[in-house]
């Protein structure tokens, strides 16, 4: 169940992540998704591993924008420009 939880907070932190993220990122609804699912998924699992949160817990939701902007600004740094 926590996964679920998980990703619905990683599709807000997503979206936030995109309107408070300065430039041209990736567009349409399932890129916003995506990114705001792996960073929130990402940031649960680092905070599991650095003792931060217990298995079960989601990550906090400050921590899943953080991890949505990182993985957003990653994705500008290295995606093929057109």
């Amino acid at each position: 169940m926590h996964l679920i939880w998980t990703i619905l907070i990683g599709f807000v932190a997503g979206l936030i992540a995109k309107a408070i993220s300065p430039g041209s990122g990736p567009t349409g609804f399932f890129m916003t998704a995506a990114l705001g699912i792996g960073g929130s998924v990402a940031a649960t699992y680092l905070g599991q591993a650095l003792g931060l949160y217990r298995e079960g817990n989601v990550a906090g939701f400050l921590m899943s924008i953080a991890g949505a902007c990182l993985l957003l600004f990653l994705y500008r740094k290295f995606a093929r420009k057109s």
